[in-house]
């Protein structure tokens, strides 16, 4: 279960540090199209990407907590 869930975290940090990268890449163009708020507002950008990672947690515990559940000999037997 571990194993799923440390694939999910790698996984979803890089997304998240790419989309960071990015968000950051674009702010110049986001500020032209917002009025009154700032592209740079470091809490959002925090918010969004602990919601991202606890999304990708979830998903990832969701499936590895059933495949706990099955018996080895039988997943094995099936392939």
């Amino acid at each position: 279960m571990r194993m799923v869930i440390r694939q999910g975290a790698v996984l979803a940090a890089a997304g998240i540090a790419l989309g960071l990268t990015g968000a950051a890449a674009l702010t110049p163009v986001m500020a032209s199209l917002l009025s009154g708020g700032s592209a740079t507002d470091a809490a959002t950008f925090s918010l969004v990407a602990l919601c991202l990672a606890v999304t990708a947690m979830v998903a990832s515990y969701v499936p590895s907590r059933r495949a706990t559940r099955v018996d080895p000999m039988v997943a094995l037997r099936e392939e």
